[in-house]
């Protein structure tokens, strides 16, 4: 469910004032929660895609895929490495990944429409080894597991948006990650809505804290702070 602007999924700019960073209940829910919107969504992008050949926009853009990939490379993470790129939206990242020398790529998206534009991207570069699957992350029951990497841009933005069991969600999207990760598998999230403290509290079970990415920071009234978060946990044992 990779987003098609950046704003659309953020309460604000996260910032250092303690009483300024959004909590669990500060932000309300949205229609950018549910997956009626991500399909019509895609359909509208794959439909332009098949018309012009247009991916539509990419989430906290290029910039949040190099991010990514300059940590993976200074990790030496290994080409033959197993990743899972949670809410693949229009594929646009999984096609960087492969074109980066990954091998063992999986992306999923709960809107059909999603995976289907992301098949056709991928199709269109003829990276046609790369898994595309419809699958609820939230709900995916064993379908998925022993990935060595789990990469979201956004996705779980978008599960703290949803109107519907907004705080099982939250905590559904926790232990899917348990579930699908290895033993010491890596975990990168980059999010608008949440804070850095805010994220180290939400995976606090089961997770250890790796480090943060560099992302821009603005300065406001005194303060500073990022319109992005993104950081690298490790499946703890």
């Amino acid at each position: 469910m990779e987003a098609t602007a950046k704003t659309t999924l953020c309460c604000g700019n996260n910032s250092d004032s303690e009483t300024e960073k959004c909590s669990d209940n500060d932000f309300g829910t949205s229609k950018l929660g549910t997956k009626e919107y991500w399909e019509d969504t895609y359909q509208r992008e794959l439909d332009t895609f098949k018309d012009v050949g247009d991916v539509g926009e990419i989430w906290f853009g290029e910039e949040s895929m190099s991010r990514v990939l300059r940590w993976m490379d200074k990790e030496k993470i290994p080409h033959s490495a197993a990743i899972l790129d949670i809410g693949t939206g229009n594929g646009v990242f999984l096609t960087e990944l492969a074109k980066h020398g990954y091998s063992n790529l999986t992306g999923i998206d709960y809107s059909l429409s999603s995976v289907e534009l992301a098949r056709n991207v991928l199709q269109a570069e003829n990276l046609t080894d790369v898994s595309v699957k419809e699958v609820d992350f939230l709900n995916c029951h064993g379908e998925l597991k022993d990935f060595d990497i789990c990469i979201d841009k956004g996705t779980f933005d978008a599960i703290s948006l949803n109107p519907e069991n907004t705080k099982e969600g939250k905590l559904q999207y926790v232990q899917a990650l348990k579930d699908v990760l290895k033993d010491k598998g890596l975990f990168a999230i980059t999010s608008c809505n949440w804070t850095k403290e805010q994220l180290l509290d939400r995976f606090s079970e089961g997770f250890e804290f790796v480090q943060e990415l560099p992302t821009p920071s603005f300065h406001f009234g005194g303060k500073k702070g990022n319109s992005v978060t993104a950081l690298i946990f490790k499946r703890a044992q």
